[in-house]
């Protein structure tokens, strides 16, 4: 018996240094962690439209006031609210009885007047009325005509009709509501939202800036015919708008000039009122280092990019930027082109760690910090305890 128990604990031990020797891979001294991916760009110049990004308020090209032009209750609302329209289109139906009954009374009048006209224009030539009779005559038949016109046209304004193509809004009145009594009252409101108009304003310090700059040959003029629409949530407005119109005048208040653009709106997406911005663009350059807006950083000692060098090592560089182009940043200095410069992925690129950088595509979605990052390993399941081994 004291045999066997030497043998038992030599077998148990080189299990144990089996078991070792079989652990999971990686986990032995010198195993590194997977490199993170980031999305970089590789900086190249070339020519970029300098824009400026102005605030501005959507408006409706044409918005018409439909008001009541005379006085009655009104009996029904024959359209429905929020829908596009025509012109021509009946609106509202008001209590027409009493313009009917003057419109009949004014008809008799004018038949009236007519017949007295007519009979007496033979007798004339005969001498048997007078010029001065006969004139009064036609006098009156002519004051029925414009008391008949007056009358059918108030017989007509019981119904009034929406004088432009478009959207309408909420009705203002309800039936039985009394209107036009001593006043035109607004009854709905119909606005035309294709296209829509966008007024905006820009500085004249920054309008001279651009004219010198282009007298002495730094930049070119651009078209500034296009411009492009910045929606609140940031992103780019499908369509491209047009430049209008733009004031000959200073607001004295503001200092700057009034500009105005329309935009196609044919699914009805902008709406009147929206404050947004528009891309105006300015000037052209042929050669210029451009640079994602997100990828540059702001610090105490200014702003900076992520490099990577060809061996993966991430680096911070000292950049200096003007101005915009659309979505990019002008680089004046601290980037000469063929630069990595990592736009998607900065969570993770901290200086002096060894990143896999990947090709940035435009308009990909920011990547979200990867599980476990913070610099804390991994903890490892623990292991069930073993129960103390009775003493015999």
């Amino acid at each position: 018996m004291n045999k066997i128990i030497p043998l038992l604990s030599l077998a148990f031990l080189a299990a144990c240094g089996d078991g070792e020797k079989k652990g999971p891979p990686g986990a032995g001294p010198g195993a590194g962690m997977p490199q993170s991916e980031v999305d970089v760009i590789t900086i190249a110049a070339g020519s970029a439209t300098i824009t400026q990004d102005l605030p501005g308020r959507l408006q409706a090209v044409r918005s018409a006031q439909v008001r009541a032009r005379v006085e009655g209750v009104v009996e029904k609302r024959l359209f429905a609210e929020g829908t596009d329209i025509a012109a021509g289109t009946p609106l509202f139906r008001i209590d027409a009885r009493t313009y009917q009954a003057q419109a009949a009374a004014a008809e008799a009048d004018l038949a009236a007047a007519k017949a007295t006209a007519d009979r007496y224009k033979p007798l004339l030539d005969i001498k048997a009325v007078s010029q001065q009779e006969f004139d009064a005559a036609q006098a009156r038949m002519k004051q029925a005509e414009a008391a008949s016109a007056k009358a059918r046209l108030d017989l007509e304004n019981a119904v009034p009709p929406a004088p432009i193509s478009g959207r309408i809004g909420r009705a203002l009145v309800t039936e039985g509501a009394l209107v036009g009594k001593g006043e035109a009252t607004h009854l709905v409101t119909i606005e035309q939202l294709d296209p829509i108009r966008v007024e905006f304003s820009q500085s004249y310090s920054d309008l001279l800036r651009l004219q010198q700059a282009v007298r002495s040959g730094k930049q070119k003029k651009a078209d500034a015919a296009r411009v492009e629409l910045v929606l609140e949530d940031g992103s780019l407005y499908a369509e491209k708008g047009r430049l209008q119109f733009t004031d000959l005048a200073v607001d004295p208040n503001s200092g700057a000039v009034l500009l105005r653009a329309e935009f196609p709106n044919p699914r009805r997406e902008l709406l009147p009122g929206t404050f947004v911005r528009v891309r105006f663009p300015q000037a052209q350059l042929d050669s210029a280092i451009r640079v994602p807006q997100r990828a540059v950083q702001g610090g105490a000692q200014g702003q900076f990019v992520m490099t990577v060098d060809t061996e993966g090592k991430v680096a911070p560089r000292p950049i200096r930027t003007s101005t915009m182009a659309g979505g990019d940043f002008i680089v004046d200095d601290g980037l000469k082109g063929g630069e990595k410069v990592i736009v998607n992925g900065l969570q993770k690129a901290r200086p002096g760690a060894v990143v896999k950088p990947m090709p940035w595509t435009p308009g990909a979605a920011l990547m979200a910090p990867p599980s476990g990052a913070g610099g804390k390993p991994p903890v490892a399941p623990a292991t069930a305890a073993k129960p103390n081994e009775e003493k015999k």
